[in-house]
């Protein structure tokens, strides 16, 4: 991390962010702030934003994003489902299937004007297929 960047978190209001974070980065390269959902007969009434670390705009604190991510990835990979008979016997197993499903995403799902996420953030110039990731050894 260079001198001047920042690592930068938002989260639910789970104290044990909060915790990992600190003993992870150091707190003057840290922004973090947490968002809590105030709900009342389920509808949502309230987002009640607080600065934890550093000095993050409160405008910025938002989690719509994660909550998206998670979403997405609960809906395809069905290990991640909170009732399922789907499950992970080993830890090196259920992350070789969040990482393929990141590989996929980034590289092969056409997104936005026929690219790719990794493309339109030019890590990669072309959409990688689905022969060409299963026989990358032999193309070395």
């Amino acid at each position: 991390m260079s001198e001047n960047t920042k690592a930068v978190f938002y989260s639910d209001g789970n104290d044990e962010y909060t915790k990992t974070l600190s003993q992870h980065i150091p707190l003057k390269k840290l922004e973090y702030g947490q968002l809590v959902k105030i709900r009342k007969g389920g509808r949502l009434v309230k987002k009640k934003k607080t600065i934890i670390y550093g000095s993050p705009s409160t405008d910025d604190i938002e989690t719509t994003n994660i909550e998206n991510q998670n979403g997405i990835m609960r809906e395809r990979i069905g290990r991640l489902v909170l009732k399922t008979k789907c499950i992970s016997k080993e830890k090196g197993m259920l992350e070789a299937a969040v990482e393929l499903f990141h590989f996929h995403w980034n590289f092969m799902d056409v997104i936005h004007d026929k690219k790719t996420p990794a493309m339109l953030e030019k890590i990669s110039e072309n959409i990688i297929l689905w022969h060409q990731f299963f026989y990358f050894i032999k193309y070395r």
